[in-house]
């Protein structure tokens, strides 16, 4: 599960190694939390020019090490700052700040400058900060004028007080802060109201860092900082759709069929009462009488796109809707936080994607990703299967740790239920033994690859499962019998490949300090401290290894070209960052030689279809939901039109309601890539 948003970098995917060469005093000691298992510390000393802070966490196999001081003025200003380590996926982190004679100077893996000014005018924001780190931010903003900041290199920071309340067994009471600027949203801390130290950093549903001793209290903070989000989503969710009463047209519109792969049109198309009515040549219907009119000229209309592989959060709702994503499929996540999440969007509360479930389930390892089903034997996780049946999932995703011998009876188990079965191929299994075995779906292209690398032995719960793929794939032969071999079991199993393309094209291609090329194109519109994160390469690529890896990237590319031409059915997942990744992963689809035309069912038709929801969604059909994208151009000739969305069409109930990806980009402080489409009354 890659989670890209800044706040969960900051909160569980920081990075270190060797500690900074002086004494640690720990004052402080805090807790990791992986769901609400603990998986590491945060050790912070302080004095009162000084704060040291030692951060490291393991879960799912991987985590950061990261060591870190923080010197400060007489003023309370930041003088100078170090941190280095090693980072959740092996990327060297080093990065410095010094401000002395009116002059601030830094160095980073991705940047270096300087600037004149007073340390007090300025702050400065580290590219991998620890919790204790974004927790001094914030108290050096509530000692500045109207709490807020310019910031180094780029950008501005405020703060916002939210909540107070104590903490059961505590002395003192803690308070909610919101930081606005280091990302797309606010990003979210409590401090405690006696000394403005840090409480505790929380992301709701996954797990957080808190003050030692007060681990219990990660739900209660959870709640009351969901809420803080909520709110926010709620006043957007009644000022951002326009409802579209009465009949809707679209007129003289191009029109992707899903179904057979072509444009076709132009025709006039009709909405009413939250579905598809009519689609018929222009003009053939005469009375009709709509209320709105919405011009279809040099734009196309396509089905909502459909994000096989997501882990839903509120701060992913928005993005999704403004790239035309309306309907996602949730892989794994906290089921209580999902169910209401996803009550939430039902119920017109909240605006995102329709949502449907994968039930996770991963085995109980030191390697284990934490989630609510963590078995240690098989009648636990046959007992997990009849939780998920019951509350009316229709798919399983099993995990790393699930042991070989455990997945044929919890396949069969499932199936005698009438679920489906995927995910990744647990370790010590191939995928091709997965398969046999009775997986229905395979995630990742890493995990498809490694079908032909893995060796007995090989523990592919460790970040063996991205390296080995990176170091040795270049040296694959996809033309060879044992390749082919799999590919036709594949084809007759039926076997669906979820193969996430964009959550890996930077692990394997990007250098430290140079674009990530799953976001370059669309970087320029976003918040100037988000391009500088987007600089930051997960893995460091010296140029032997960058050439290596690169020439890997490219068989793993032309696997997924060979998967399609045999006819294995694809769907289109990112585990990246929402809206945009699904954007890039239909386009690097087209790179690896798929037709655009097929790129486009597969993201659309196909997600549909095998998230069992094609008699609503998934084509343009009388009958089917008004969940529709209209883009200018066409995404056929050029399927980098797909970006270009003027406007998306989303049922809500029977009700119609346009949404401008202009105002929700806006609300991010996303800048437009096009003009929303004119709705005429």
């Amino acid at each position: 599960m890659k989670r890209l948003t800044h706040l969960i970098a900051v909160l569980l995917s920081t990075a270190t190694g060797p500690v900074l060469a002086e004494s640690r005093q720990v004052d402080r000691t805090y807790t990791v939390l992986c769901a609400k298992v603990a998986c590491g510390k945060l050790g912070v000393g302080e004095s009162a020019r000084r704060q040291v802070a030692d951060y490291s966490y393991r879960n799912n196999g991987r985590g950061p090490d990261q060591s870190e001081v923080i010197l400060l003025g007489a003023d309370g200003a930041w003088i100078s700052y170090q941190t280095d380590g090693v980072s959740t996926y092996g990327a060297r982190i080093d990065d410095e700040f010094k401000a002395q004679d009116g002059v601030a100077r830094w160095r980073s893996a991705v940047d270096r400058g300087e600037r004149a000014g007073a340390a007090a005018d300025l702050v400065y924001l580290p590219v991998q900060p620890t919790p204790a780190a974004t927790a001094l931010l914030a108290k050096t903003l509530l000692q500045r004028p109207g709490r807020k900041a310019a910031a180094l290199p780029v950008g501005q920071v405020s703060l916002e007080r939210m909540q107070a309340l104590k903490p059961a067994g505590a002395t003192f009471e803690v308070a909610l802060y919101a930081i606005e600027g280091l990302d797309l949203e606010p990003v979210y801390l409590w401090l405690r109201e006696d000394d403005q130290s840090l409480f505790a950093q929380v992301s709701p549903g996954w797990g957080g860092t808190l003050l030692q001793g007060f681990e219990a209290e990660v739900d209660r903070l959870g709640e009351v900082q969901k809420a803080a989000q909520r709110a926010r989503l709620e006043r957007l969710a009644q000022t951002l759709p326009q409802v579209l009463p009465g009949l809707t047209v679209i007129e003289g519109v191009r029109w992707f069929d899903a179904e057979a792969a072509v444009v076709r049109g132009p025709s006039d198309v009709y909405l009413y009462e939250g579905r598809i009515a009519a689609v018929v040549k222009p003009g053939s219907i005469g009375n009709a009488g709509p209320s709105q009119r919405i011009s279809g000229q040099g734009r196309t209309l396509l089905p909502g796109l459909v994000d096989m592989h997501a882990h839903l959060e509120p701060g992913a709702l928005l993005l999704d809707l403004a790239a035309g994503v309306t309907a996602v499929r949730d892989v794994g996540n906290s089921n209580a936080d999902l169910a209401e999440l996803r009550g939430r969007i039902d119920r017109g509360e909240l605006l995102g994607p329709r949502v449907a479930a994968n039930g996770f389930i991963e085995g109980k390892s030191p390697f284990s990703s934490q989630a609510d089903f963590v078995p240690d034997n098989l009648p636990d996780a046959l007992a997990a299967i009849d939780w998920y049946a019951a509350h009316g999932y229709r798919q399983l995703k099993l995990y790393n740790s699930i042991r070989p011998e455990w997945v044929k009876p919890m396949v069969a188990h499932a199936r005698a239920l009438g679920l489906r079965t995927g995910g990744h191929v647990p370790a010590f299994m191939t995928a091709r033994q997965a398969v046999e075995a009775g997986f229905d779906e395979l995630h990742h292209i890493n995990q498809v690859t490694l079908n032909f690398l893995v060796g007995k032995g090989d523990d592919t719960r460790t970040l063996l499962r991205f390296n080995l793929p990176g170091d040795k794939a270049a040296d694959l032969k996809l033309n060879d019998r044992r390749t082919q071999d799999f590919l036709a079991l594949l084809r007759r199993k039926g076997t669906v490949v979820d193969p996430t393309m964009v959550a890996f094209e930077a692990q394997y291609t990007q250098r430290q300090g140079l674009p990530n090329p799953s976001y370059a194109m669309v970087a320029a519109n976003l918040p100037a401290v988000v391009q500088r994160g987007l600089l930051a390469a997960e893995v460091d690529l010296d140029d032997a290894k960058a050439r290596r890896w690169g020439a890997s990237w490219r068989v793993m590319m032309d696997l997924l070209r060979r998967m399609h031409a045999a006819g294995i059915p694809l769907v289109a997942g990112t585990d990246a960052t929402p809206g945009f990744a699904m954007h890039r992963e239909m386009e690097l689809y087209v790179q690896a030689g798929i037709p655009a035309a097929q790129a486009l069912k597969i993201a659309t038709w196909n997600g549909a279809k095998h998230s069992d929801r094609l008699a609503e969604i998934g084509s343009i059909s009388v009958g089917k939901r008004a969940d529709l994208v209209l883009v200018d151009g066409d995404p056929v000739a050029d399927i980098r039109a797909v970006r270009r969305v003027s406007l998306v069409l989303q049922a809500q109930g029977s009700q119609n309601r346009a949404l401008s990806p202009a105002a929700l980009y806006e609300s991010m402080g996303i800048l437009p890539f096009v003009p929303a489409a004119e709705i005429l009354k």
